[in-house]
């Protein structure tokens, strides 16, 4: 669903097609066996979600809503994923568009190759993956510069 029309220029929905069948790929899931919601949204929007789920009232650059718990109880380890042939619904994301303007401009990149890093990292979350210690960021952090190399995207770290 795009809420934000800024977003249709960049062509999103291909984007994140391409960057969610990349991430469903890598780790050997077939990408028809699974379906994701995307929200294509602004600052004010992200906000609020923020808000809502997460207790924090300023805009974020993509949240994720996964399914299920899909979390590695061990640190550093790969989460347990989904089979196929069950639920096909991995979650949800919702993106902003100042926020990802925001930091692409900072960070020397374009729109679309930071949005696809953006989509990438909220699948992996989808899936269960996390950066909150340090073994599993460092886990997670190689996924998407893996995913993002089959994309033909630079390193974002």
């Amino acid at each position: 669903m795009i809420e934000d029309r800024r977003w249709r220029a960049l062509e999103l929905e291909a984007l994140a097609e391409a960057s969610a069948r990349a991430t469903l790929r890598h780790l050997d899931l077939d990408p028809k066996a699974f379906e994701i919601s995307l929200l294509a949204c602004n600052d004010a929007r992200i906000a609020a979600l923020n808000e809502d789920f997460r207790g924090k009232p300023q805009p974020t650059n993509v949240l994720s809503w996964p399914s299920e718990e899909r979390g590695a109880g061990k640190a550093g380890q790969a989460p347990a994923l989904p089979s196929e042939g069950g639920d096909p619904e991995l979650g949800d994301i919702a993106i902003a568009y100042e926020t990802c303007a925001r930091e692409a401009e900072a960070g020397g990149k374009t729109l679309a190759d930071h949005a696809s890093h953006l989509i990438v990292h909220a699948v992996l979350h989808l899936l269960g993956y996390d950066h909150i210690r340090d073994e599993d960021a460092t886990l997670m952090e190689a996924c998407e510069v893996a995913i993002l190399g089959k994309l033909g995207i630079a390193d974002p770290y």
